[in-house]
């Protein structure tokens, strides 16, 4: 087994799970922090065990330690970060988007692919149990070959609230760049082999206008083959809404079956007379309204018990570590899976924009200059 010098940036929620999971994974030797607030890097260098701690990034990618990278910045401040590690030719682990700039996401492509490192993109998701059986499922051509494929997201309006309030720049901030390429990344996985040729949405806004973002959008692919894929997305619901973050509804047609996926969690439903939390809550965030049901198991990382996170991201976490340590073959997005999916989003707002088909593919430029006239 290869052992591992670790170097995370960006040490809030995300950073931290991913921290106190290499300190317990036997291949890492060796981790290191790196985040803008001492404070917060150094309270995670104490609870995880890490051997080091910097607030300048440069300085933590250049130690001779290092072997791997993990990018978990706010979405808006990946690009330096990640641009840096790619130079010295570390393995990385990058949370979605690889930016929210289209051509910064395909500049970061280009150099990875120039430095032939290996870099992931973090979709939680797909290590999920019912996805991975659903994607074993369509590979063993159970179903066919997919015809149609149809999602619908529905999300407390939480995130959304909490994720544009650390941000400057939200032009780009919109429900298909931040959150329904989740399930945009689960259906192009699940369907394979399969290339869109156009893409024709509409979106709506009316009580996060304030945030200046979008309430919803509702767009429809065609592939090269003819598939159809419906992806709709609101993460506008109110705050008491139940589910605390995602609800997924994906319907998989093939010419031999169909897999029906129910994932909105309603099967564990939980009432109280004590006030639930927001299940996204970066510092500072309140949810500003009293919840009194939840649908549990809702929360993308996982959930707690006896002071540990057990669900899809110790699965990704861990599986990401085996990947470096023994070379295993992993289901994890990849980094052009990852520039694609910001690619396919943000036509899907362009079309919104300019109410019309956009042909694809669509170049970084277009797309930019589409969203900044």
């Amino acid at each position: 087994m290869r052992e591992i010098g670790l170097a995370i940036i960006g040490c809030g929620t995300v950073g931290r799970i991913r921290a106190e999971f290499a300190r317990d994974y036997p291949g890492i030797k060796w981790l290191g922090l790196c985040d803008l607030r001492e404070d917060l890097g150094l309270k995670l260098k104490e609870d995880a065990k890490a051997d080091f701690f910097t607030t300048d990034f440069q300085e933590l990618v250049k130690r001779p330690e290092v072997d791997a990278v993990i990018i978990a910045t706010d979405e808006q401040a990946h690009v330096a970060p990640t641009l840096a590690a790619v130079d010295q030719g570390h393995d990385l682990f990058i949370e979605k988007p690889l930016a929210t700039d289209a051509r910064e996401s395909k500049m970061i492509l280009d150099a990875i692919e120039a430095a032939d490192v290996d870099a992931v993109v973090g979709y939680t998701v797909r290590f999920r149990r019912r996805f991975l059986a659903v994607k074993e499922k369509i590979k063993q051509q159970q179903i066919g070959d997919v015809t149609t494929v149809v999602t619908r997201a529905f999300m407390n309006r939480m995130a959304p609230i909490a994720t544009i309030a650390k941000v400057t720049q939200n032009k780009s901030m919109t429900p298909m760049v931040v959150s329904g390429t989740h399930s945009l990344d689960m259906s192009f996985w699940l369907m394979g082999d399969k290339t869109p040729v156009s893409v024709y949405a509409r979106s709506h806004v009316n009580v996060l206008k304030d945030y200046g973002t979008n309430d919803a959008t509702l767009g429809i692919f065609t592939m090269d083959d003819g598939t159809l894929f419906s992806m709709n997305i609101s993460w506008a619901l109110p705050v008491e809404w139940p589910g605390p973050v995602y609800g997924l509804q994906l319907g998989i047609v093939g010419t031999k079956g169909v897999i029906d996926i129910e994932d909105t969690h309603r099967d564990v439903v939980l009432a109280s007379e004590v006030a639930q939390g927001a299940g996204y809550a970066p510092d500072g965030f309140t949810p500003g309204a009293p919840r009194h049901v939840d649908f549990l198991t809702t929360y993308p990382p996982g959930d707690m018990c006896e002071g540990q996170l057990w669900g899809p991201m110790r699965e990704e976490t861990n599986c990401w570590y085996q990947r470096l340590c023994t070379g295993a073959n992993t289901p994890h997005a990849t980094a052009q899976d990852g520039h694609r999916n910001l690619m396919l989003t943000m036509a899907m707002d362009m079309s919104a924009r300019e109410n019309r088909q956009i042909d694809l593919p669509v170049s970084a430029d277009e797309i930019m200059d589409s969203l900044n006239a």
